[in-house]
């Protein structure tokens, strides 16, 4: 390291590498002061001391104290203040600043710098004693919570009680000696619950919310976030140490949250909200109910407080200016705060801001409309991942609806779930596959593993900037906040809206863009795809280069996926097929007869049912490749467990059910994910491969008779770890084939393939290739073979492994790049070297996860495969790989 503190605000200029150095949070700072717009002045401590006191025990690094006083030097010349000064003092606010943002994963501390003496000094400078020790009581309360690790609901209990005390509803109804004796109670709380006094050097106040927010950085609910979003340990947070300006200070002061452009839709229109004699904190944590920004936006609400745009015309203007020049200059949507203090503005944050994907579609196709951005930047802003909230239903509107209340639409979107009153058990439910609505007074960043875990948020306070909607808005949950018609009693587990009482368990239906909380279940509505979405989608498929399939194994699935843009079929399992309870009976009974004789005749049961499954595929992907993948699972999977199932298999196939049972236990595997599976099966009863391959060709030429669009069948060895595997079970596929074009009086190009999911098949990629034309990475059980964990089972440590660093993201979400991708390059270069032309792509859940994508383009691999639904996200992640790579 050399600087650790880099100063903005004057003359100072800014960082090299900014964003790295200084995170989004102190860059944009040093930016917005650079380009002459008002911002208090400050420093920044760089993300490597952040690294640096992780890696040395968590101890600064040498040199770094007299930084940061020097950092106090600069702030104090510009504000003419000083620091710890009984009658002129200067106040600091001490904010985390990742590189990207988290927003309320980490701490804050404000009006850092107040004690017995300086508050005195402060209502003096100020004129103003009430707002000296309102901020005095803000700031015992902030610290003791963040820094000291106190729990803030006592303050909050000593604040209700001393405002019932005095009949008062709202805090600035409290007096200045209201806010004094209060500031008392605080501090004896303090003393009370850590055995010392508040602390009263301003210098170890600042070095205790520096270390706080640096120990932030690893706590809990950063931790989650940060494995949600897949963002690196090692990037660490910066510091920020910035003068306070106080929106607190009377009916001319105010603060505010901002967008550039309405988030939620993406309309082009300002958009946020706002309060008189306030501070940040009252906003965005729901502690008063804001008011609206715009004229237009309180009219549309039937509100009655004075938006902005009424009640401070001359500074509204001037935050319009700002907006304009913010959004020209950083060519995004801008997510904005702001504080007026005495009616001067001053801007406390820029960062781009999190958006739906309605609004993300709509903010990059405008934008490049506007001349702002080109179509390929259009493309690359739009999170692949977010257009999950476009791919699913959404509630019916002709369906009834039972409404309950109605809140705030903080997050668009619809869900229907189990009412849940704490994030551990809504993370509970879900993981039992329940569907689960989290409900909150208000949600706070400890709950971030509930509301990852929930299908939608519910909250009796807060606004449109709260917790809780920048949150869901970002994970793409609908969220419905501030319905204050709510009684939430976290003990008993009930919620009473109104007479209506609802117990935790019931259901409810949650409305993100209505703001409408219904009783019960509401029926839904596919999506239909057009509009910006069709737009931004063609300028995707201009750039992209690798093809998208799916993977489908029924033809409503095939058409869903053809409909989000999908070019064919990567993995039809034929395995789902069998499992169907009109031949299940015919399945067992192949398997468990004694005899190629008796296989035979199950399998002649079973060759016109799986006939009709190919051809109502092929008759959707008419035209289209389809990779179709013979029986792989182990047979034990097939077989009866009941009483009742035994008895039907007995009686269809004519034998004792002794019998069946005793061959049933023959069959039993130890480990059957490594056993008598995928293509070893062929190899020991090649007459079930023989019948999946004669239906395969069977309907693919009854459809190119029926369509005249013939599709293309590529059959799919499963499991193969030699060459001589290979070779065997191509040739029952080849003989199938000819028998069949001979019988049908035509032929169909066809290709022989296989999966490559074990490490040997990697390794000996170029011996294969020799034989098979295509291949087709089964990412999931080469991420299994390779690093000897079970997907299935992995769930129980997984989640320490990634928050240890272990793994950076879980290797079934996002490929292992560094061992299971290096097999997949070995066997991509090895696989060419022998045939030029072979085809490759990914058929495992990896394929529509952007990350892996981004990686499979990187190695050149010709396809990925998605599910259905995921089509378009992997189109979009396709082409912005493909850009990116360039």
């Amino acid at each position: 390291m050399t600087t650790m503190v880099h100063l903005f605000g004057g003359s100072a200029t800014t960082a090299e590498r900014a964003k790295e150095l200084l995170g989004g949070k102190g860059s944009n700072l040093a930016e917005m002061a650079s380009i002459g717009l008002p911002v208090p002045p400050g420093f920044t401590i760089t993300t490597e001391v952040c690294t640096a006191y992780y890696a040395n025990g968590e101890s600064y690094p040498a040199g770094l104290a007299e930084e940061v006083v020097n950092g106090i030097v600069h702030i104090e010349g510009i504000t003419g203040k000083k620091f710890g000064d009984a009658t002129n003092p200067l106040l600091v606010s001490v904010r985390s600043g990742a590189r990207v943002s988290m927003p309320g994963m980490m701490d804050t501390v404000l009006n850092l710098g107040l004690n017995d003496d300086t508050v005195k000094g402060l209502a003096d400078a100020s004129g103003d004693a009430r707002f000296a020790w309102d901020s005095y009581r803000r700031f015992i309360q902030m610290y003791a919570d963040v820094v000291m690790g106190l729990d803030h609901a006592e303050f909050e209990e000593a604040l209700e009680v001393a405002k019932e005390d005095k009949g008062f509803f709202l805090d600035t109804e409290m007096s200045a000696e209201d806010w004094q004796k209060l500031v008392a109670e605080y501090q004896a709380i303090v003393e009370r619950e850590t055995g010392a006094p508040f602390p009263q050097e301003p210098r170890d106040q600042l070095w205790g919310a520096i270390g706080a927010v640096f120990e932030s950085w690893e706590s809990d609910r950063a931790k989650v976030y940060r494995r949600l979003n897949s963002i690196p340990a090692e990037w660490g947070t910066a510091v920020n140490v910035q003068a306070m300006v106080f929106g607190n200070m009377g009916d001319t002061s105010a603060t505010g949250v901002a967008f550039t452009r309405d988030p939620a839709t993406g309309e082009r229109a300002w958009y946020g909200e706002w309060l008189i004699n306030a501070q940040g904190e009252d906003v965005v944590a729901g502690i008063r109910t804001p008011q609206y920004l715009t004229k237009a936006a309180r009219e549309r609400a039937g509100a009655k407080p004075l938006s902005m745009e009424e009640a401070m015309p001359e500074t509204f203007t001037e935050l319009g200016n700002v907006f304009d020049t913010l959004e020209n200059h950083y060519r995004d949507m801008q997510d904005i705060e702001f504080t007026v203090e005495r009616g001067v503005l001053w801007m406390l944050q820029t960062r781009s801001g999190k958006r739906t994907a309605k609004a993300a579609l709509k903010i990059a196709v405008d934008m490049a409309a506007e001349g702002l951005i080109s179509e390929e930047e259009a493309v690359l802003r739009v999170d692949p991942s977010a257009l999950d909230q476009l791919l699913h239903p959404t509630l019916d509107p002709k369906a009834p609806r039972d409404v309950l209340t109605k809140g705030l639409p903080a997050s668009p979107g619809a869900a229907s779930g189990k009412i849940m009153f704490d994030a551990d058990s809504t993370e509970q439910a879900a993981a039992k596959g329940e569907a689960v609505i989290l409900v909150r007074v208000e949600t706070s960043p400890e709950d971030i593993h509930g509301m990852h875990a929930a299908k939608g948020i519910l909250t009796a306070r807060g606004g449109m900037t709260s917790h809780a909607a920048v949150v869901a808005r970002g994970m793409g949950r609908p969220c419905v906040s501030g319905a204050g018609g709510l009684a939430i009693d976290n003990n008993a587990k009930v919620l009473r809206i109104g007479d209506r009482v609802l117990n935790e368990g019931d259901i409810i239906t949650l409305d993100g863009g209505t703001g409408e909380v219904m009783a019960g279940e509401v029926p839904t509505l596919l999506p239909e795809l057009v509009g910006d979405f069709g737009t931004l989608m063609t300028w995707a498929d201009k750039v992209r280069r690798m093809k998208v399939r799916t993977n489908a194994e029924t033809p409503a699935d095939a058409q869903v996926a053809r409909d989000f843009g999908a070019e064919g079929i990567g993995l039809c399992r034929t395995e789902h097929m069998f499992f169907d309870a009109d031949r299940i009976t015919a399945v067992r009974e192949m398997i468990l007869a004694e005899d190629e004789a008796g296989r035979r005749t199950a399998l002649a049961k079973l060759l016109p049912e799986q006939r009709k499954d190919f051809a109502g595929i092929f008759g959707v992907m008419a035209g289209l490749p389809v990779t179709i993948r013979l029986l792989d699972p182990p047979l034990h999977e097939f077989l009866p467990t009941r009483e009742e199932d035994f008895a039907t298999v007995a009686a269809a196939a004519g034998v004792a059910v002794e019998k069946l049972k005793a061959r049933a236990n023959e069959l039993h595997e130890f480990n059957p994910m490594l056993g008598h599976r995928g293509c070893r099966l062929g190899v020991t009863y090649p007459e079930i491969y023989e019948m999946q391959a004669r239906a395969i060709f069977e309907a693919a030429c009854d459809i190119a008779e029926q369509s005249g669009a013939a599709p293309i069948p590529e059959v799919m060895i499963p499991l193969v770890a030699s060459r001589r595997e290979f070779d065997l079970m191509k040739a029952v596929v080849d003989e199938a084939a000819q028998a069949v074009f001979a019988e049908k009086g035509r032929t169909l190009d066809y290709l022989v393939g296989t999966m490559i999911e074990l490490p040997r098949a990697a390794l000996m990629a170029g011996e294969i290739a020799d034989a098979a034309e295509f291949f087709s990475f089964g990412t999931n059980d080469l991420t299994q073979t390779t690093i000897g964990i079970s997907r299935d089972d992995a769930g129980r440590f997984l989640t320490q492994y990634v928050d240890k660093g272990i793994f950076l993201t879980d290797p079934f979400v996002s490929i292992d790049v560094e061992g299971v991708g290096q097999l997949i390059e070995i066997a991509t270069e090895r696989g060419r070297q022998t045939r030029p032309n072979i085809k490759l792509g990914i058929c495992g859940e990896h394929g529509g996860d952007a990350p892996s994508i981004h990686f499979c383009e990187q190695t050149g691999l010709d396809y990925v495969s998605a599910s259905p639904y995921r089509v378009p996200i992997a189109r979009l992640a396709a082409a912005q790989s493909a850009l990116k790579n360039r």
